[in-house]
């Protein structure tokens, strides 16, 4: 398994592995929580992946460990420069991106392809681990 010292964003396709149960997310967000790393999520990843709390029993359980980021103008700003240099439209990815490349951060995702094309037009070496 990969290690991990710094900071861990998960985008929403981490968020819905949990909700699903996935048990290669279990596994990695219990592991980065005995490292004492506290998962971000940006909040706009969060209004992507949440429908119902009462069934989303597995989401709700890995959210306690992890930290809610607002999205500030910064961030915001750089996700859209993201999107104009890609040439791509996700501003949920490019905030995923945005908030790796100001925290320096590996990337938990579903489907990394979409977030390697933002990161690539920035020049940003982007670590991401597929779940």
């Amino acid at each position: 398994m990969v290690m991990f010292n710094g900071p861990v964003v998960y985008d929403a396709g981490a968020l819905l592995a949990a909700e699903r149960g996935d048990d290669r997310l279990r596994a990695l967000h219990r592991r980065f929580l005995l490292h004492g790393i506290s998962p971000c999520v940006p909040t706009p990843v969060l209004a992507q992946a949440w429908r119902d709390g009462s069934r989303q029993v597995g989401l709700t359980r890995v959210l306690r460990g992890c930290a809610m980021l607002p999205t500030d103008a910064d961030v915001a700003k750089q996700a859209g420069v993201l999107l104009g240099r890609s040439r791509t439209a996700d501003a949920i990815d490019a905030i995923v991106v945005a908030t790796a490349m100001k925290l320096t951060a590996t990337v938990v995702t579903s489907d990394p392809k979409d977030l390697l094309v933002l990161s690539d037009a920035a020049a940003f070496h982007l670590g991401v681990v597929e779940v």
